[in-house]
């Protein structure tokens, strides 16, 4: 995170606009860097100094009152004045207050006015806040892994069920979700379990089993998807970590690791035997 990048997405951090992984970005960068972590509670003061009562005034007594009489008095003179047969506007001789009749050429003009200050305040959000319409589901889903992914590395997230035996592994997920998660060991391969956890990705509960390799971990996440056809190992890389993204006998796998992508595409050929 380069502190120039600030003007541009700590408000949108503050506002809740950007999505996940931008989110966990901005959240670490600001542990670490004192400028930025004042500009940001500079920000919350005044967004708080901002809805405070403080800076309300009621309005005087009487005043709606006057206004409404205003207007019904400009509303009365404007529809009791009428047109001689020469053009000119008359008014009414019993009328109190007369306002020149509104040029319909100045109505229009001021819609178009008005048409205009709106399209240019859309067309500036669009460009500078952070929209994830702008993202496939695809890289979206990827994006929700590997935030995933990292939190799991933080002490305390990575399983909730430590266990090197995929028979002691397994059944822990039995109602606790919607499916049987395909859970294996590949303890002689080099790739050994070593847990697994529940997580929530595409706004649903997933298995995420933990495996290993040397000093990398690999989680493996798993949900039913909606189509049952299978589709080929696809290969993605994002943040620096490794993933591939297969479906099979309709089940959505996807392994993500900061593992070397040849290893990783070793385990996952595994899993699919």
């Amino acid at each position: 995170m380069v502190c120039d990048d600030n003007a541009r997405w700590l408000h949108g951090y503050l506002d809740g606009e950007l999505d996940l992984v931008r989110s966990l970005e901005i959240e670490e960068h600001l542990k670490t860097c004192p400028e930025c972590s004042q500009e940001l509670r500079r920000h919350q003061t005044l967004r708080k100094a901002f809805r405070s009562s403080a800076l309300y005034e009621r309005a005087p007594r009487g005043l709606e009152a006057r206004i409404r009489a205003s207007l019904a008095n400009e509303a009365g003179g404007v529809e009791a004045a009428t047109a001689d047969a020469g053009g000119e506007v008359r008014p009414p001789t019993d009328a109190k207050v007369v306002s020149m009749p509104i040029s319909p050429r100045r109505v229009a003009l001021n819609w178009i006015a008005i048409a205009a200050a709106v399209l240019l305040a859309a067309f500036i959000g669009w460009r500078l806040i952070p929209r994830s319409d702008n993202y496939t589901r695809g890289e979206l889903t990827a994006q929700e892994i590997v935030a995933s992914h990292i939190r799991s590395l933080q002490p305390g997230h990575l399983m909730d069920v430590q266990s090197t035996d995929q028979h002691t592994v397994k059944p822990w997920f039995n109602g606790r979700l919607d499916f049987a998660p395909n859970v294996k060991d590949f303890a002689e391969q080099g790739y050994p379990l070593v847990g697994g956890r529940l997580d929530y990705v595409t706004s649903r509960s997933v298995a995420a089993l933990v495996y290993q390799r040397r000093q990398h971990l690999i989680n493996l996440y798993e949900w039913p998807e909606e189509s049952s056809s299978d589709q080929a190992v696809r290969a993605v890389s994002l943040q620096g970590y490794n993933m591939l993204i297969w479906r099979r006998g309709g089940i959505y796998y996807c392994a993500v690791s900061d593992l070397n992508p040849s290893e990783l595409r070793e385990f996952s050929q595994m899993m699919q035997q």
